[in-house]
Parts: structure tokens; sequence; C-alpha cells
């Protein structure tokens, strides 16, 4: 009985070009680094948004967090969830 290739080529062909665009995209991809300073920064951020507009600057300043702890079932094993966000957006007019 022959083996019908057509459709195994075609499939092999897209997944293959998958598997090289993730390969190209791992390595051009840094690795990066964890800096305390601004893991502490992230840690006293307060849970909610905040956006701040200081008079001096032309700048507004915005802060976000979001903690929540999602269960699996009534007893199941759980996952903390949190989030943390700074921002800054500067307005200039030219």
């Amino acid at each position: 009985m022959a083996l019908p290739l057509a459709p195994i080529a075609a499939v092999a062909v897209k997944y293959g070009a998958l598997a090289l665009a993730g390969y190209a995209l791992a390595r051009q991809v840094r690795p990066g680094h964890i800096a305390q300073p601004l893991e502490d920064a992230l840690d006293d951020v307060p849970e909610g948004i905040c956006l701040t507009r200081p008079r001096d600057a032309d700048q507004i300043n915005g802060t976000a967090r979001l903690r929540r702890t999602i269960r699996l079932g009534h007893g199941g094993r759980g996952v903390e969830l949190d989030a943390a966000f700074l921002a800054r957006v500067k307005l200039r007019w030219v």
C-alpha cells in the first residue's frame, strides 16, 4: 500500500517554518537581568490605579497593581497573580 506523501509534506513544511521562526525569534531575544531596586519599587506600588501630574513637570506618572489568588475548585491548588506597572508619559508642545 502506497503512503501519500503530499499531505505529510505540506504539514511538515508548515510546522517546519513555524519551528524555524520560533528558533529565529529565540536567537534574537536578549537575556535579561533582575535589578533589585526596581523590584523593590514594584513591591511598594499600592493596589489599584493611580495617576499623578506634578505641577512643575510636563508629565503624567501612573501606577497600577493587581493582586489576585486564583484557585481551581474549592480546595484545589491556587496561583497568586501579582502584576505591577509603572508608566510615565511626557507631552511637550513643539
